[in-house]
C-alpha cells in the first residue's frame, strides 16, 4: 500500500459514522482544502493525472506492451479476440431497429433491441482488441466503422430504461433528452477505454473521429450527469443497487479520459467529485461482511464494479485515495464469490442470481482486488479459473485490463478455497460443506433476510442441497428478462413466487413481498458436529392465527445429514399447508422417500419424510433458455402435505448406491 494510503486508512477509520459517508472521509483524508465543495474539486483538479495517462493500461502505440512478440499479453484470448473478430469483417453490422425498440412497450420483448445492440458493442471491441496487435489499416477501418455507428444511434439508453417513453407517451427515446442508464454507461465506458487505446491511429487514418467522441459523450453522458435532473438509480431517497456503480465507473473513465481540453480541467475534477458522491452512497450501503441482496451475479455488476472504480480512483490520484484498503466493506466483500461457490460451476443463486452460466466474469478484477487487500482465499478462488478465455462479454475496460495484466498473465491455476462455513449475517445466508477445501458429500445453503431486497423472489426461509457440489434441492433463478421482470407483475412470474421455492405455503397462502415480511429470531450455530441456522418465517406470511413457523436447517457432520425440521402454531386451518422442495435432476418418489440421480456426475441423494405424509410431485417444463440451461428440460416440485400436523422433518443424505 502506498505511503498516502496509509495516511489515508488511519484517518478514515470507521468512517462510516461520518456524515458525508466513508468514501467522503477517505478523500478528506487524501485531499487538502478548506471544506467548500469548489475548494475540493480545485484540489481534486490538481491530483489527478493527465488524461493521456490515467487510465491503467498502455496505448496501442506502446509496442512494448501490444506487439504480440513482446511476451506481455494474454496471447491465448488475443488469438481468440482476433479470429473472431477476423471471421465478422465483411457481414453486415448488428442494427438495432426501432421497431425492435418499440416491443418492450408492445409485448414486453427487450432481447429484441438488446441483443443486436450489444452484439455490434462486442464487434467493436474485438475489433479493437485487433488493431491494437495488429495497427492494420482494415482493422482501423473496422474500429472507425463501429464508432460513428455508435455515434449515430439514437439513443444509447436500453427502451426498457427510457424515462422520455415512460407512461402512455412515445415509445421512442426522445434525442434531446438522453437518459443515463446501464446501456448508456456501457457505450461511453467502452468510447473512453478505445479512445485511450487507439487514439494515436485513429487521429492519423480519421482526424476527427475523436473529437466526435467526445461531443457525443458530453451531449449523451457527462452534461446530463451534471444536470439538473436526476435519474432514479441516483436519488438518496431510493435504496442503491448495482447501477449505482455500474454506471459510476464508466462516467468516472469517460470524464478522465475524454475530458482532456486545458478548459475541462475543472469539470473533469467535477464529475470526478461527483462519481465519488455517488458511489459514497453506494458503499455507505454495503454492510461490514461484504454481502450483496442481488446474489452472486449481481456482485460482478455491483460490488465488483465499485471496487473497478475505485481502483482506476486510486491510479487517477497517483495512489492518494486508495478506498478500497482504507474501508472495511469494499475488504470484506472481496469474499462474497467464493462463500457463494458450491462446486465446480455451480454458486448459491438467490434473487436474480443463476446456479451457473450468465455473462463471462472478469475473474482477472477480483484477483486484482484480493490482491490489493491482502486476501488469499479470495486471490485463490480468483485463481481457479485462470484459465477461462477473457471475453468482449465483460466489456472493453474489463478485457483491456485483464490482456494487459502481468500479474494475471503468471498466474497458475489454483484450487478454490471452499470454506466449511460460511455465515453472512447481514443478509442471513448460510453455506455449510463437510468438508472444508472440498465440494465432496454435502453443501447445504439456508437463507432468512426480508422480501423487500433487491432483485427480490419471495425466499424467506428457502434451502437449498448439493451433493459432491451440484446442485439437487435447487432455487430455479431468474427466468429471461422482459419488461415484467421489473414492472409491478413482476410476481406472476413463476421462479420469484414462493410457491416454487423450498419454502411453506402455509393455510393455501404463500408468502408476500415487502421489508415488512421479513426472518424473526435468527440463530446461527456451528461446531465439530455440525452447522445449523434457526429462524421464524410467520412474519412472512399473512395468514390469520399463524403464532409462529420455526424452520431449522442444518448440517450433521457425524450422521452426513442435512435435516430441515419445522414446527408451527396455527390456528383455524381451513385450506392445504404444505412443505415443499424444487428438485433438479431425475427423480423417484416413494411413500415417504425420494431418491434424486442429479443432473451432472455426482451421488445422488435420499430425501426422507413421515411415511404417513400425503404428497404430490409437479414437473415444470422449462422453456425459457435462461432457466433451461442451467436446469435442463424441467425441475419437479415435491409437496408434502402438513395440514393439521404442528410439525415436520425431512432428512437428506447421499446414497451410496449405484444405478
Amino acid at each position: 500500500m502506498p505511503a498516502a494510503s496509509h495516511a489515508v486508512a488511519r484517518a478514515a477509520g470507521d468512517a462510516r459514522g461520518s456524515s458525508g459517508g466513508p468514501l467522503a472521509a477517505v478523500v478528506e483524508a487524501a485531499v487538502s482544502f478548506g471544506g467548500h465543495p469548489t475548494e475540493r474539486t480545485a484540489a481534486l483538479a490538481a491530483l489527478l493525472r493527465p488524461a493521456d495517462d490515467v487510465l491503467d493500461v498502455a496505448p496501442a502505440a506502446d509496442r512494448a506492451i501490444w506487439d504480440p512478440r513482446s511476451g506481455r499479453l494474454e496471447q491465448r484470448s488475443i488469438d481468440d479476440l482476433v479470429r473472431r473478430a477476423d471471421a465478422d469483417r465483411g457481414a453486415p453490422w448488428p442494427q438495432p431497429l426501432a421497431s425492435a425498440a418499440a416491443r418492450v412497450h408492445r409485448d414486453g420483448d427487450r432481447s429484441s433491441w438488446e441483443g443486436p445492440a450489444l452484439a455490434r458493442q462486442r464487434r467493436l471491441s474485438r475489433a479493437a482488441v485487433a488493431a491494437a496487435v495488429t495497427l492494420d489499416a482494415r482493422w482501423l477501418d473496422e474500429v472507425a466503422d463501429g464508432v460513428q455507428l455508435l455515434c449515430e444511434q439514437s439513443s444509447w439508453c436500453w427502451p426498457a430504461h427510457e424515462l422520455s417513453t415512460a407512461g402512455n407517451g412515445p415509445v421512442l427515446a426522445d434525442v434531446g433528452t438522453p437518459t443515463l442508464d446501464l446501456g448508456a454507461g456501457e457505450v461511453v465506458g467502452q468510447l473512453a477505454w478505445l479512445d485511450h487505446l487507439l487514439g494515436a491511429p485513429l487521429d492519423e487514418r480519421y482526424p476527427g473521429l475523436r473529437r466526435r467522441i467526445r461531443q457525443e459523450a458530453r451531449r449523451r453522458v457527462v452534461d446530463p450527469f451534471l444536470g439538473p435532473h436526476v435519474e432514479p438509480w441516483r436519488r438518496a431517497v431510493r435504496p442503491v443497487n448495482n447501477w449505482n456503480p455500474w454506471i459510476h465507473g464508466h462516467v468516472l473513465a469517460a470524464a478522465l479520459r475524454l475530458l482532456d481540453r486545458p478548459d475541462e480541467v475543472r469539470l473533469r475534477a467535477r464529475v470526478v467529485d461527483q462519481v465519488v458522491d455517488g458511489l459514497d452512497r453506494w458503499v455507505a450501503a454495503l454492510p461490514e461482511d461484504g454481502a450483496v441482496d442481488e446474489g452472486h451475479d449481481y456482485w460482478w455488476a455491483g460490488a465488483s464494479r465499485a471496487l473497478e472504480a475505485l481502483d482506476l480512483l486510486t491510479h487517477a490520484t497517483g495512489g492518494a485515495i486508495d478506498a478500497i484498503s482504507a474501508v472495511p466493506a469494499l475488504r470484506a466483500t472481496v469474499r462474497y464469490p467464493h462463500q457463494m461457490h458450491l462446486g465446480g460451476p455451480w454458486r448459491l443463486a438467490v434473487a436474480d442470481g443463476r446456479a451457473r452460466g450468465g455473462p463471462t466474469q472478469p475473474w482477472h478484477e477480483l484477483h486484482r482486488a484480493a490482491r490489493h487487500v491482502g486476501d488469499d482465499a479470495a486471490t485463490a478462488y480468483a485463481a481457479a479459473h485462470r484459465d477461462v478465455p477473457l471475453h468482449e462479454d465483460m466489456g472493453l475496460g474489463r478485457l483491456l485490463r485483464g490482456l494487459t495484466d502481468p500479474v494475471w498473465r503468471a498466474t497458475a491455476p489454483a484450487s478454490p478455497p471452499l470454506p466449511r462455513d460460511v455465515w453472512l449475517p447481514s443478509r442471513q445466508i448460510m453455506v455449510a460443506r463437510e468438508h472444508t477445501g472440498s465440494a465432496r458429500g454435502l453443501t447445504v445453503t439456508a437463507k432468512g433476510g426480508h422480501n423487500g431486497e433487491s432483485h427480490n423472489h419471495d425466499d424467506l426461509g428457502s434451502f437449498t442441497v448439493a451433493s459432491d457440489g451440484v446442485p439437487v434441492v435447487v432455487d430455479a433463478g431468474r427466468p429471461t428478462y422482459t419488461a415484467q421482470t421489473f414492472g409491478p407483475r413482476r410476481r406472476e412470474l413463476w421462479p420469484v413466487q414462493s410457491s416454487w421455492h423450498t419454502v411453506p405455503e402455509i393455510d393455501g397462502t404463500p408468502q408476500a413481498p415487502g421489508p415488512e415480511h421479513r426472518a424473526e429470531g435468527v440463530v446461527f450455530g456451528t461446531d465439530e458436529g455440525g452447522s445449523r441456522l434457526t429462524l421464524d418465517l410467520a412474519a412472512a406470511y399473512p395468514v390469520a392465527g399463524l403464532a409462529r413457523w420455526r424452520r431449522t436447517v442444518g448440517l450433521d457432520r457425524s450422521r452426513h445429514c442435512v435435516h430441515v425440521d419445522d414446527e408451527w402454531e396455527l390456528t383455524d386451518e381451513g385450506r392445504e399447508t404444505t412443505v415443499r422442495l424444487l428438485l433438479a435432476g431425475r427423480v423417484r418418489v416413494g411413500q415417504g422417500w425420494a431418491r434424486v440421480v442429479p443432473m451432472t456426475e455426482a451421488a445422488p441423494l435420499l430425501v426422507d419424510w413421515p411415511a404417513e405424509l400425503p404428497f404430490r410431485t409437479l414437473p415444470r417444463e422449462l422453456d425459457d433458455p435462461t432457466l433451461s440451461d442451467v436446469w435442463g428440460a424441467r425441475l419437479l416440485r415435491l409437496d408434502l402435505v402438513v395440514t393439521g400436523r404442528r410439525s415436520v422433518s425431512v432428512r437428506i443424505r447421499q446414497d451410496p448406491a449405484q444405478d
